[in-house]
């Protein structure tokens, strides 16, 4: 077999893979409602005959097996995470958010690019992995189809993990790349600040203590926090920012009582919960104020009605170059594409804050779609990344097996890096 042999059977698929993404993008998956796409790409996966074994688990997320495993075999993982965020403004779309569109050699709609469009590549790459007999000795592929990313990145793995029990060797995580190989990201977590005050009549309010005065001087340090943070010069710079304003109030006509700021900290090399929650308890110090500081948690019921709740600390992680996973995907990239592929790190967060940041199995990505589609009334994917994920993803298991056995190690293959 020739390793070009994949692009030609993911040429092959390009049509049913067309139309099962815009079968998708016609059910709405927003986090916690993705029971509907769940089962149809459970169907499809079932109607290749490519897996060995289909399921759902407890919190609603559906894996796919090719091959069996067994003493001294790989398990290599490909994650996607199949809910989406809402459509916003539809007036705002060009095309239908729900009907798939294809135009200009792409496919357009909510969920395509983030990242929906990976999952026909996934079922797919499985079916090239049967048609062209590939040996399945050395490695099981586990397809992992996720929920609730959206809302709690990294939380269906947590599930996988620790309730699961699996980890696998390796896992390539799928979402948007641009076809190029990501090997980190920064992490995130949640914190929220609230104020006191004492409400009284808006007529008077000398009588009161307005926390809304209060919270204001606190995202004034905040936002001055943010220049201060520390950067990195491969992950980038670590940011703090108000991501939503509250208070509380008797009426319209009164002094608040409680106000109350979300902040998105996105996290880089040497931040960690203790040396961010302290920064904020800092900024509040700075504000001359009082102030409750806390990481949140996230306790919201998936589709299958199961709540597991979690911490919003989500780490950091980032793969060298010259580890496995990621020489095993430039590898991949260059037999399979025929390619010289770009090495670089994504700006938004994915599963592998779990994945790599909790339990540091270690991740590569590669993906369909730029990330700067993601959320945008732009959501689309060109047609061109389904033929060349699904190849990636066929080529990938063999590749890396030939490196983890000392196969292929011949000289170092072209990369081109962004800045």
């Amino acid at each position: 077999m020739q390793h070009s042999d994949y692009l030609k059977a993911a040429q092959k698929y390009e049509k049913q893979m067309v139309k099962f993404l815009r079968d998708m993008i016609a059910i709405p998956s927003e986090s916690a409602e993705e029971g509907p796409v769940i089962a149809r790409i459970k169907q499809e996966m079932e109607a290749t005959g490519a897996f060995d074994k289909v399921w759902v688990d407890g919190l609603g997320n559906l894996l796919g097996q090719v091959g069996k495993p067994g003493k001294g075999k790989k398990l290599i993982a490909i994650d996607a995470h199949v809910d989406t965020v809402g459509v916003g403004n539809r007036d705002e779309w060009k095309h239908d958010p729900y009907k798939g569109k294809v135009a200009d050699g792409k496919v357009w709609g909510r969920g395509a690019g983030d990242q929906e469009g990976a999952i026909p590549a996934m079922v797919y790459a499985a079916k090239i992995l049967r048609d062209l007999k590939v040996d399945m000795s050395e490695f099981c592929l586990l397809t992992t189809f996720t929920v609730m990313e959206e809302d709690c990145d990294g939380l269906c793995w947590q599930y996988i993990v620790q309730e699961g029990k699996i980890r696998p060797d390796v896992v390539v995580v799928t979402d948007s790349t641009d076809c190029k190989i990501l090997r980190g990201q920064r992490g995130r977590m949640e914190i929220g600040v609230t104020c006191l005050g004492k409400s009284c009549h808006g007529s008077m309010p000398e009588k009161g203590d307005n926390a809304v005065y209060k919270i204001a001087k606190v995202v004034r340090e905040i936002e001055e926090l943010n220049t201060r943070l520390k950067g990195d010069e491969f992950l980038g710079k670590g940011t703090i920012t108000v991501s939503y304003i509250d208070c509380k109030t008797p009426s319209l006509c009164a002094v608040p009582g409680q106000a109350y700021i979300h902040l998105d900290r996105r996290l880089t090399v040497g931040d960690t919960k203790k040396s961010a929650v302290a920064e904020v308890k800092d900024a509040v110090k700075r504000a001359g104020v009082e102030a409750k500081v806390e990481v949140l948690r996230y306790a919201r019921p998936s589709y299958t009605g199961l709540t597991y709740e979690t911490e919003k600390y989500f780490p950091m992680w980032c793969e060298e170059e010259d580890s496995l996973p990621v020489k095993a995907a430039i590898k991949a990239h260059h037999e399979v594409l025929n390619k010289t592929p770009i090495v670089h790190r994504w700006t938004f967060s994915t599963n592998a804050v779990s994945i790599d940041g909790m339990f540091g199995i270690p991740c590569v990505g590669f993906g369909p779609a730029p990330e700067n589609v993601a959320h945008t009334v732009n959501d689309s994917v060109p047609i061109e990344h389904l033929v060349n994920c699904a190849a990636f993803y066929a080529g990938f298991g063999p590749a890396y097996c030939d490196l983890a056995e000392g196969r292929g190690n011949g000289k170092p293959l072209k990369v081109k890096r962004l800045k």
